[in-house]
């Protein structure tokens, strides 16, 4: 029984594979919309895609059409190639704003330069793009029933962007590239004021002002001092209980007394 059960299924799926294989090589383009979209139904995205893109082109202006470019369209994000699903997703909108199926496929358009956005530690031109497009996916359908993922996605890169920002500015105070370090935790604050990581920020750019100044030429010495002492007030202002507070202490004490050291001399 068990082997003739297994027959079955060989026949059966030799027979799907060649209606197929002759749907691919037919002319007949109404055979190759039903199959295709039978295989969708079935989500075999590849093989549905592969007889869409040889129909594509002959629908254009049929009643069909508009179905048929949201299935082309789907098939390519299922299929996790991101970057033709962006550009048809957006096709398909633009070709049909009315269409019940705009909102999904603005979004699933913009969701897929989400997809595209690589790790933080790589250029982030993707993720700003991904930005932009969820974005105006937010403010084309602010009522749209995808609003609460397009903003958590929307967090998300932001984040990776503040990660970025912040690792940068970091790796330049390991490397002791300390007036790179400032400038860039200058940049960071200002940038993500509302970032969890604005206590580690500011500490490690009182630390990078500190190293600088303690290490400066004499001619630099005494500007320098008096900004890492600007750095520590503003962190000490901020952040009362840090975990840190014993170690910005020693700095600022250490700070002061090379100021007075300085003007004695001077």
């Amino acid at each position: 029984m068990k082997k003739i059960i297994y027959t079955l299924i060989i026949i059966i799926a030799f027979s799907s594979c060649n209606e197929y294989q002759k749907a691919l090589k037919s002319t007949d383009i109404g055979t190759k919309f039903k199959l295709g979209l039978e295989l969708y139904d079935a989500e075999k995205w590849s093989k549905a895609n592969r007889l869409f893109v040889q129909i594509v082109p002959k629908y254009r202006g049929k009643p069909q059409a508009q179905k048929l470019m949201y299935m082309y369209s789907m098939t390519f994000y299922k299929m996790r190639d991101y970057y033709t699903a962006n550009y048809q997703f957006e096709r398909f909108v633009s070709s049909y704003p009315d269409s019940e199926k705009a909102e999904e496929s603005a979004f699933l358009g913009a969701k897929s330069y989400y997809q595209l956005s690589p790790a933080y530690t790589k250029e982030q031109k993707e993720t700003i793009e991904a930005i932009e497009k969820l974005q105006e996916f937010i403010n084309r359908f602010p009522e749209s029933q995808y609003l609460s993922e397009a903003n958590i996605l929307v967090k998300e890169l932001e984040y990776k962007l503040e990660i970025k920002a912040y690792s940068i500015a970091e790796q330049y105070n390991r490397i002791q590239d300390f007036q790179a370090s400032i400038k860039s935790f200058d940049n960071f604050i200002l940038d993500f004021p509302g970032t969890t990581l604005r206590e580690k920020a500011m500490f490690y750019r009182l630390d990078s002002a500190y190293k600088l100044a303690v290490n400066s030429v004499p001619w630099k010495k005494e500007e320098r001092l008096k900004t890492a002492i600007t750095y520590f007030n503003s962190y000490n202002r901020a952040y009362v209980n840090s975990e840190h507070n014993e170690e910005a202490n020693k700095m600022h004490e250490e700070l002061n007394g090379l100021l007075k050291e300085y003007n004695t001399k001077s």
